[in-house]
């Protein structure tokens, strides 16, 4: 059986060859998307010398990184073409894709009465399900960097991943291309409701595990997958190729380890911490030493964002520095105190609530970095301000947890996107934004991206291997 979701126009195809053969077919009318004739010169490995052509191209290379680990003796075909989409100023829908039809109970099917994405459903029947539509209908938007969608960041059409300040076209493309292959339901999320008729379960919705529930989402009804949507930090993957590549691809969760003892409050053991998205990786061995505060020198730049003087220096040389938030960036902080001697920082938040993220880049900074909760930021300056006199720390080590990973469960489940409320188009079809290294299935594209789509780098193949692909 089959369910259609999109009817949609086949066009003139470019074909690529690998493990599987993918073909791009332009639905582009003249003059526009793929057929655009303004010259552009080559840029980061893309020769062609038109908009068009150079469009064309970032779109073979994405397919033909993913035909490499995927495995199909059927043609994927993907429509795609550009067209404006929904931005403003400030923000922009940069491409959609999903398969144009689904198909349950064909000949190995590794599931009954189970809808799967036509280019998977081909590949394991052995045999085009729907020859006369395409598998994947994808829509990239054509307007954006223009004024009114989000202006001034363009496609980068190079094949390099240097786009800058612009938006890799390649990343966003093997993020929608992996939509049109598996990675999203075609349940709805916002009400639960199962494709049809026949009403049944994706392959997708088999590996959705609501631990409130206990429950997969093809065991789960209409209201009880509604809710599941919006579990917040509830809502896992269940898969084992993805389970198991977790510890290979997630940073182990960040934590401050102190071992100092003594103290009128004792202040030793395990402090969860924030990531920094600049440093060096944390490590399970880590770094210690004594952390050491590093205090405002008095000309109203805040704590740690001016080059540090004698005193400050004297303090953090060979040690770790503690240094609250506040008027400049986490990373002129880190590499003013680095430059200083220190070994490592961590940032005291100023507002009370978790340790924050740090964002931030300068791939100068090769020491590790972490941030603290503005509690227990205070409580080890206490300890510090106690210690004062000897200028002598308090022993610290900055490290990564063995077994616990950012953005998965104890298990290794990692955590799929579930806000409340319910964001469309986003929702239960993407991984959480708490997964550190950054992955390329998460709702909003990342600027460090790889264009790797499988482990050491990335979960997303692991995953599609999960539903069948394998």
């Amino acid at each position: 059986m089959r369910n259609k979701i999109l009817c949609i126009a086949l066009l003139l195809p470019a074909a690529l060859h690998a493990a599987a053969t993918i073909t791009i077919l332009n639905n582009d009318s003249p003059g526009e998307g793929f057929n655009d004739p303004t010259v552009v010169a080559p840029i980061g490995g893309n020769p062609g010398t038109t908009l068009g052509q150079q469009r064309l191209f970032a779109f073979q290379h994405a397919a033909s990184i993913w035909g490499a680990p995927l495995s199909s003796n059927v043609t994927i075909f993907i429509r795609a073409s550009f067209n404006p989409l929904t931005c403003n100023a400030t923000s922009a829908v940069l491409g959609s894709a999903g398969p144009v039809t689904a198909h349950g109970n064909f000949t190995g099917a590794p599931f009954t009465n189970t809808w799967y994405h036509a280019a998977l459903a081909n590949k394991l029947a052995g045999a085009d399900l729907s020859a006369t539509n395409p598998d994947i209908s994808a829509t990239f938007n054509s307007n954006l960097g223009q004024a009114g969608c989000l202006t001034g960041t363009f496609f980068y059409l190079g094949l390099d991943s240097n786009h800058g300040a612009n938006i890799d076209l390649v990343a966003v493309l093997l993020h929608e291309f992996a939509h049109g292959l598996g990675f999203s339901t075609v349940t709805n999320g916002a009400t639960g409701a199962q494709l049809g008729p026949p009403f049944l379960p994706s392959a997708f919705d088999r590996f959705l595990f609501d631990k409130t529930q206990a429950l997969t989402w093809n065991n789960l009804t209409d209201a009880q997958r509604a809710a599941s949507a919006i579990n917040t930090g509830n809502l896992v993957w269940n898969g084992s190729n993805t389970v198991g590549a977790v510890p290979s691809v997630l940073s182990g969760l960040p934590q401050a380890v102190v071992t100092t003892s003594g103290l009128p409050v004792n202040v030793s053991g395990t402090y969860a911490a924030g990531i920094a998205t600049f440093g060096a990786a944390l490590t399970i061995g880590g770094v210690t030493a004594d952390l050491m505060p590093v205090i405002e020198q008095g000309v109203g730049t805040g704590a740690g964002c001016a080059a540090f003087n004698a005193a400050n220096t004297l303090a953090v040389n060979g040690k770790i520095a503690l240094i609250d938030r506040g008027v400049c960036t986490f990373a002129t902080k880190a590499k003013n105190a680095q430059n200083a001697g220190a070994i490592g920082v961590i940032i005291g938040n100023n507002t009370a609530g978790p340790a924050p993220s740090l964002t931030g880049s300068d791939p100068t900074i090769t020491i590790p970095v972490l941030s603290l909760s503005q509690a227990d930021s205070n409580t080890l300056k206490t300890a510090l301000n106690y210690r004062s006199r000897t200028r002598s720390g308090v022993v610290t080590k900055i490290c990564s947890h063995p077994t616990q990973f950012l953005g998965a469960d104890t298990s290794n489940r990692p955590l799929m996107y579930a806000p409340n409320p319910f964001a469309p188009g986003s929702s239960v079809s993407h991984w959480d934004t708490s997964l550190f290294r950054n992955q390329l299935m998460e709702p909003f594209i990342n600027s460090d991206l790889t264009h790797s789509v499988n482990a050491p780098q990335d979960l997303t193949f692991p995953l599609l291997k999960d539903i069948g692909w394998n």
